[in-house]
């Protein structure tokens, strides 16, 4: 499911572990784990954070409205209750995105997609402004949405803009290059939805752009952050260059809720 490939680009789907058999999912609390770090689950980092006022909720699971983002997050380690949760807040048969989760589902759930991914931090990025980065807003949306179509640089809906700042690099008046912040974790923004219309590609507008977005999570006094997956080369060769150091390698999950048989009620809590 390419649309929740977050940001990666050129990557194979891994099989799920689940497909030698059913497991069962998580339920016992890690009562000896450390506190994670707010990279380990940046979407309920985020939701819990910066991004609170997107967040809607039932129990502990939270998620972006629809049309903002298919991430959705769930407690660090989730029991039956938050898959119940989970359940009643998308739906029957409804398809949905976890990042950073590498645990079990339940057996009933189908997982639909499932891709190692790295997560890398600023190590040093030449981070600076640039003239022709111009600041884009919701009248620019349409263009965005069509240059994502054609690049696919991973999910980028009608209300993502609505996350943080994006940039853009026009030619003759077409946007032809952008990039911006998605997850907000406190202190942290990722970078996003960085794309370049193949005509223009091999300019380094990709560089530009990034530099130019992580001047701006600079200037906030916060660390720009991102992912890729663990099979793009190309691109971990690019942001090592740039100055990112990965941190630590993460998942990207997508399942489907079990449709409710006739006659049956799922009751959330």
């Amino acid at each position: 499911m390419t649309e929740y490939a977050s940001d990666l680009r050129g990557a194979d789907t891994v099989p799920h572990a689940a497909d030698s058999g059913p497991q069962a999912p998580d339920t016992v609390p890690h009562l000896a784990d450390p506190v994670p770090h707010v990279l380990d689950n940046p979407a309920l980092a985020s939701l819990t954070g910066p991004h609170a006022h997107f967040a809607e909720r039932s129990g502990r699971v939270l998620r972006y409205p629809v049309d903002v983002s298919p991430w959705l997050a769930l407690p660090h380690h989730p029991d039956a209750h938050d898959w119940a949760d989970l359940a009643a807040l998308a739906g029957p048969g409804t398809e949905v995105a976890v990042p950073a989760y590498s645990g079990n589902f339940p057996a009933d759930w189908e997982v639909t997609f499932d891709l190692e991914g790295v997560q890398f931090v600023d190590d040093g990025i030449a981070a600076a402004p640039d003239a022709e980065a111009v600041p884009l807003g919701p009248a620019d949306v349409p263009e965005m949405l069509d240059l994502v179509e054609r690049t696919q640089p991973g999910p980028f809906l009608p209300r993502t803009i609505e996350l943080g700042t994006y940039l853009g690099i026009r030619r003759g008046g077409a946007l032809i290059a952008m990039a911006g912040e998605r997850l907000h974790p406190p202190g942290w923004t990722e970078i996003s939805a960085v794309c370049t219309d193949p005509a223009f590609r091999g300019e380094g507008l990709a560089t530009r752009l990034i530099h130019a977005v992580a001047h701006g999570i600079r200037e906030r006094g916060e660390t720009p952050f991102l992912h890729t997956a663990a099979t793009n080369t190309s691109a971990i060769r690019l942001y090592e260059s740039l100055g990112f150091r990965l941190r630590r390698t993460t998942r990207f999950m997508a399942a489907r809720v079990p449709a409710v048989e006739a006659g049956e009620e799922r009751v959330g809590v």
